[in-house]
């Protein structure tokens, strides 16, 4: 079972809150390195095993960063990201850039880096010659189609999803781009997302490793690497397990000495792409209680809405929530919590049993250090929230500041004037 726990006590969260207001993102930053560590442990035994970080989980150039100072990579789909990647100082063959109708400007970037890219689609490698050029390392991703049983909420059926090479197309492709005179490959796939099951994991990699060697025995390329994708899940309700890397670490290594060794692709890299397992514990939206309704239902009405955090709005996800100083009372309220956009969908929670809440109390929802802020919007013109880092020693850092009204008209020329006023005459609009 995995208790929810806080990194700060009640007196450190006010003394937070003081300086920054309500609501914002909190991370924290050993428990990141920690959880960093621990993965990259779990494959120690792999040749030149690499860990690139879904950069669309908490595209946030400090944690990138710190992720880079713990020997993580970044798992790049757009030019924002491989940006982003470029300022935490990730560079080189460190970036993997994996994306779905992209524009030759991204494929630039990309090779103007060094990335390794990462082709979606077989009819992509003439847009690539035609724009950049073929590079001397090129990956693919595949996609197992109707091979894979079961399906995935938010990834779905393979064979229904848009990513990736079917099985014929990832042969052919192999040698029309080795005939182009392309000298390392590398192998990819992504069939799994938020899965807790730690035997999937293992069951991509004997699908991967099967895949590997019949590319060597049918078209004579040896891959270099695979990357097994993401998709470890962490345990978003109490009740649940978080997956046991060990295990997956031990099974995949047991998988590698009986097929790849034997079948001649050894020394062969393997790298992952896990983004939510990484971040996503040691991040939460802190907000505070502004209102109490009670008509059909009982409301806590709070000053963050799914412009901070839509998982549960889009996925009907559960993300714990604590009243901070009441976590010792007894959860005898049921609640929706809601946020102020005009969604009904806007919960963080539905029929959830709280201790009793008051306007002014804060709320702490967890699990909220991947796909959080990064899945932030303006609609009914909402702002995003500032983004903070908890140092190791117990100081607060602003990594990301709150967006202002400024911000939001910027592009508006229209409302530059009236802006200006509002600013000289230190009054709302």
């Amino acid at each position: 079972m995995a208790k929810k726990k806080l990194p700060f006590t009640e007196a450190k969260l006010k003394e937070i809150i003081r300086q920054y207001p309500t609501p914002f993102h909190i991370y924290d930053e050993q428990a990141i390195r920690d959880n960093a560590r621990r993965l990259l442990a779990t494959f120690d035994w792999a040749p030149g095993f690499k860990e690139y970080f879904a950069v669309k989980a908490t595209p946030n150039p400090y944690l990138l960063s710190i992720l880079r100072e713990e020997g993580i990579g970044a798992d790049c789909s757009s030019m924002a990201e491989l940006i982003l990647a470029e300022r935490a100082g990730i560079t080189g063959e460190s970036i993997m850039f994996t994306s779905n109708d992209t524009p030759w400007e991204e494929y630039q970037k990309a090779a103007d880096l060094g990335a390794i890219i990462n082709l979606d689609d077989i009819t992509h490698i003439e847009y690539l010659e035609k724009h950049v050029g073929i590079p001397e390392v090129i990956s693919f991703r595949y996609n197992p189609g109707p091979l894979l049983k079961g399906g995935n909420t938010i990834i779905g059926y393979p064979e229904e999803a848009k990513y990736g090479l079917t099985h014929e197309q990832i042969l052919r492709a192999y040698r029309i781009v080795k005939d182009k005179g392309v000298k390392r490959f590398g192998l990819h796939t992504m069939v799994i997302s938020n899965e807790l099951n730690p035997y999937s994991f293992v069951a991509t990699a004997d699908m991967m490793f099967e895949l590997a060697l019949e590319i060597h025995r049918t078209t004579g390329v040896k891959v270099e690497f695979i990357n097994l994708g993401g998709g470890i899940g962490i345990p978003y309700r109490p009740e649940q397990e978080a997956v046991d890397l060990e295990l997956v670490g031990r099974e995949i290594k047991r998988l590698y000495a009986e097929k790849i060794v034997p079948g001649g692709l050894h020394p062969l890299k393997l790298a992952m792409e896990c983004g939510r397992m990484i971040t996503g514990p040691y991040g939460y939206l802190v907000a505070t209680a502004i209102h109490k309704k009670e008509i059909y239902k009982n409301y806590i009405g709070l000053d963050a809405c799914m412009a901070n955090l839509m998982r549960p709005a889009l996925y009907g996800s559960y993300h714990h929530i604590t009243v901070v100083g009441k976590e010792l009372l007894p959860h005898d309220r049921i609640y929706d919590v809601t946020g102020s956009l005009c969604e009904n969908n806007d919960k963080f929670a539905i029929d959830r049993a709280l201790p009793p809440i008051e306007p002014g109390d804060i709320v702490v929802i967890h699990d909220a250090g991947a796909h959080g802020h990064a899945m932030g919007f303006n609609y009914n013109g909402k702002l995003r929230s500032a983004e903070l880092l908890l140092r190791p020693d117990g100081s607060v850092k602003l990594i990301r500041r709150a967006e202002t009204l400024a911000d939001y008209f910027a592009t508006l020329d229209i409302c530059q004037n009236e802006l200006s006023l509002a600013a000289a005459a230190k009054k709302p609009l």
